[in-house]
């Protein structure tokens, strides 16, 4: 079957010519390149890519297949994918269909054979943009009117597209000693994972969940999830956790936990300031300096804010640091037990440097308990 021919242009004006996979059509978004080897399908399942299409910086994608256990939410929500060379077999005992099909399956498009070296570097040198991805519409002046009429990622509160629509408790394992309520802003399954592993049963909240629903579960600890978006828009999340920590304050028995985007709200809870990335950081291969053990770990990272750095708040102790761009990459709360990491220590895709920190919520849930 002939290539389908399609394009990519950015809200610039910019244009790339290639030729469509998956589903043919047209897809929108904020373009932002991911610089993982390895975990397409995990990068594509993420919640947190919603409103976004992905370009991978490694140039051949697919050669493994898509196999039913490593999605990491029931859907694909990245709105399209972009690659330099889609692989049209794949080789996988686990492996049961292509990437080719499994953009099809799920209406997804996919871009290959431009030039994603020259798109790299232009969003590195002018920053991430939005852009519309078509094989239907030909007319590139037509196409860049339609890219400028995409809502920006600036202000945007995604999580309320991501989140479940009602409360759910995992099945109990028999290693559970702790009880954990999960906001799901945008949850991934291998996060789920590593909180049973971790001896927790695990109850997940809607992200409009109130602090006083929360208390009423009784759970001895919170977690609070990655997700998309702008995280200053999400206000009720602010608010919510901003109120656990105050009723921390007179039991000190409730540890919170955050991951990326949650990261971000706990630290807007407590008075910090976020902004938005020039590029943001995407990929598995991310070096973050542990400022307590002066280790440093290689990280899985998705997300296009982060916090100021100059505007933590007297409470809040810095305890991570990006060695890319000198970026706030964790914090700790100096007197409850509330920390987070911008990062992604359930390592999906990614390396397991940074598995320690759910032994170290379970510490402080056991501390608590005791």
């Amino acid at each position: 079957m002939q290539p389908r021919p399609a394009k990519l242009v950015l809200e610039n004006g910019s244009v790339y010519n290639g030729t469509a996979f998956g589903h043919i059509g047209e897809a929108t978004g904020e373009v932002v390149f991911n610089t993982s080897h390895t975990g397409y399908q995990e990068i594509l399942t993420d919640p947190s890519y919603a409103g976004q299409m992905v370009l991978m910086t490694y140039p051949l994608i697919g050669n493994y297949g898509i196999n039913p256990v490593d999605n990491e939410s029931k859907k694909i929500w990245a709105s399209a994918f972009i690659v330099r060379e889609v692989s049209r077999i794949y080789s996988n005992y686990e492996a049961t269909q292509t990437l080719d099909s499994f953009l099809k399956d799920a209406g997804v498009m996919g871009l290959a054979g431009i030039d994603t070296r020259k798109l790299v570097r232009e969003i590195r040198e002018k920053g991430a943009m939005r852009g519309i991805i078509s094989a239907l519409d030909t007319n590139d002046e037509s196409l860049k009117v339609k890219a400028l009429q995409i809502p920006e990622m600036n202000g945007s509160d995604l999580v309320k597209t991501v989140t479940v629509s009602e409360n759910y408790t995992l099945e109990k394992l028999d290693n559970a000693r702790f009880h954990v309520a999960a906001f799901d802003y945008g949850i991934k399954t291998n996060i789920l994972r590593m909180l049973q592993n971790s001896g927790c049963q695990v109850t997940v909240l809607k992200a409009g969940t109130t602090a006083e629903e929360v208390i009423k579960l009784k759970p001895d600890g919170v977690f609070l999830s990655n997700g998309p978006g702008d995280p200053s828009a999400v206000g009720y999340a602010i608010e919510t956790i901003r109120q656990l920590a105050e009723y921390n304050r007179t039991t000190k028995q409730l540890p919170i936990f955050g991951i990326c985007l949650g990261h971000q709200l706990l630290s807007l809870a407590f008075g910090a300031e976020t902004y938005k990335l020039k590029f943001g950081h995407h990929g598995s291969n991310h070096p973050v300096k542990n400022l307590t053990s002066k280790q440093i770990e290689i990280t899985s990272q998705n997300h296009g804010f982060a916090v100021k750095m100059e505007s933590l708040p007297e409470c809040l102790e810095m305890t991570h640091l990006n060695l890319y761009d000198n970026t706030v990459e964790g914090v700790k709360h100096r007197e409850l037990p509330c920390f987070s990491v911008q990062y992604h220590p359930e390592a999906a895709p990614g390396p397991h440097d940074s598995h320690y920190l759910f032994e170290q919520f379970v510490a402080l849930m056991d501390q608590a308990k005791n």
